[in-house]
C-alpha cells in the first residue's frame, strides 16, 4: 500500500539521511515514538498512537522495526514497506495494564535481540506520545544503555520536501480552499457555530472531485465575538450574532499532509478599525513572502512583517510562523524552525511553513495566514484564496 504513496527509493533516502544522523552524535539505535516520524521513515499510519508504539532505527539494518499493539500489526502489514520480521508486536496484557506490565518492557526485549542494549540509545524525550514511565521502564530494563535525547533529530530531515511531498501539499491546499469557502458560505446570524463546523468538516473529508481528504491533525479553530481575541477556541452551539468577527482556521489533510489556511470574517458590516488592521495584517504578510527565499534567515522573514506593523505603532510578541507538513494529532507543525526573533535557521528551498502573523486585541481579533514553499528565488504560496476581511 505504501508505493502508491512513496516509493522504495524515497524511504531509503529518508532512513539514510537519518543515519547520517544518528552517525554525528554516535549511536547506535533511535526509538521514534512521533507518530509523523514513525510515518516518514515507515509509511505507517494508524489511530493507534493513543497507546505505546515506535519505530526502531539501528545502523546495521537496513529497514526500521515497527513496534506495536498486537492489535495493530495488521495495520503496520498493511500501511509500511516492512518485512514481516520487522514488525514486532506485544500482547494486550501490556495495554494499560493491572499487572505491572508495561510496553517498554517489550521494547526492552526487542533492542536487546537487535543487540544495542548495551550501546546509546536515542530517544524522543519530548514527543507527545513518549511518556515519563516510558522512559524510566527503559531505564529499568536496560541499565547498562546509554540513553540521549533525539527529539527533534528526525524532525529536522523531514523540514526540506521532496517533490512528491509537495505535490501532498498542493493537493491539502486545495481541499483548504474547498473548506474555507464551506465555512465562509455557513456563517450567517442566527446559525449556530456547530453548523459551519459540520460544513467545514464536510469538505475537509469530501476533497476534490479527483481525491478525498483526510483528517487533519488540528480540529478547525473557529473563535467568534469578543473570542476572536484568542486564537485556539473550537466552537459552541451558540448562534452567530449581528456584529461578530469570526476567525476560521483549517487545513485540507492529504496522505497526512496538510496546507493550512486561516481567514477572518465579520457577521454584517464590519467596522472600519477592523478593516484597516486586516489591511495590515495583508501587508504584513506579503512584506514577509516577498524576503523568503533561500539564504535568508528565519528572523529576516519575521523582521519584514515587523517592520510593517512597527509602521503602525502595533506590536506581536509571538512567532508569526512555523515549519509544518507532515502531522498527526495533536497539530501539523515540526517544531523546528520558526519564523520569529533569534531564530537563524537560513531557509533552504523546499523548506515549507504556515506563516500565521494575527494581531490579538482586547475586544476582537484578525487572522489572515498562508502556507508557502521556499522556491529557488522566492515564495510560491500554495493556497489560491483571497487576502481580505470577508462578511456575511
Amino acid at each position: 500500500m505504501p508505493q502508491t504513496v512513496f516509493t522504495a527509493s524515497e524511504y531509503e533516502r529518508r532512513i539514510e539521511q537519518t543515519k547520517e544522523r544518528m552517525r554525528e552524535r554516535e549511536l547506535d539505535a533511535l526509538v521514534i515514538a512521533d507518530p509523523a516520524n514513525m510515518n516518514y521513515l515507515s509509511g505507517y499510519d494508524g489511530w493507534s498512537f493513543y497507546v505505546h508504539q515506535a519505530v526502531i532505527i539501528t545502523q546495521d539494518r537496513d529497514e526500521p522495526v515497527w513496534v506495536g499493539r498486537g492489535q495493530d500489526a495488521n495495520g503496520a502489514r498493511a500501511t509500511t514497506w516492512l518485512a514481516e520480521e520487522s514488525i514486532r508486536s506485544y500482547s494486550d496484557d501490556h495495554v494499560q495494564s493491572p499487572y505491572d506490565l508495561h510496553p517498554m518492557d517489550f521494547f526492552a526485549e526487542v533492542l536487546e535481540d537487535l543487540d544495542v542494549d548495551e550501546g546509546r540509545i536515542g530517544l524522543e524525550m519530548d514527543a507527545y506520545y513518549f511518556t515519563a514511565k516510558s522512559y524510566l521502564r527503559l531505564q529499568k530494563n536496560l541499565s547498562k544503555a546509554e540513553f540521549e535525547d533525539t527529539t527533534l533529530l528526525v524532525n529536522w530531515v523531514r523540514v526540506t520536501k521532496s517533490e512528491q511531498e509537495l505535490d501532498y501539499m498542493r493537493e491539502a491546499a486545495r481541499i483548504s480552499e474547498n473548506a474555507m469557502v464551506a465555512g465562509l458560505d455557513a456563517i450567517e446570524e442566527g446559525v449556530p457555530e456547530s453548523e459551519a463546523a459540520r460544513a467545514i468538516y464536510n469538505a475537509l473529508i469530501d476533497g476534490t472531485e479527483d481525491y478525498g481528504g483526510d483528517y487533519p491533525s488540528i480540529v478547525p479553530l473557529m473563535p467568534s465575538g469578543d473570542h476572536t481575541g484568542t486564537p485556539h477556541l473550537t466552537w459552541t452551539d451558540r448562534p452567530f450574532e449581528r456584529g461578530d468577527p469570526v476567525i476560521i482556521e483549517l487545513s485540507g489533510c492529504r496522505h497526512r499532509y496538510h496546507s493550512p489556511l486561516a481567514r477572518t470574517t465579520y457577521v454584517g458590516d464590519p467596522p472600519q478599525e477592523m478593516q484597516d488592521r486586516m489591511e495590515i495584517v495583508v501587508e504584513g504578510v506579503n512584506a514577509a513572502l516577498d524576503v523568503a527565499e533561500p539564504g535568508v534567515t528565519c528572523e529576516r522573514v519575521e523582521k519584514a512583517w515587523r517592520n510593517v506593523i512597527q509602521k503602525y505603532d502595533l506590536e506581536k510578541e509571538e512567532r508569526i510562523g512555523y515549519s509544518m507538513g507532515l502531522g498527526y494529532p495533536p497539530d501539523w507543525g515540526e517544531h523546528t524552525a520558526s519564523l520569529r526573533p533569534g531564530d537563524e535557521t537560513v531557509l533552504e528551498e523546499n523548506m515549507t511553513f504556515h506563516m500565521i502573523p494575527g494581531l490579538w486585541f482586547d475586544d476582537f481579533g484578525v487572522e489572515l495566514s498562508e502556507t508557502f514553499r521556499v522556491t529557488s528565488n522566492g515564495a510560491e504560496v500554495l493556497a489560491d484564496f483571497p487576502q481580505k476581511l470577508f462578511s456575511t
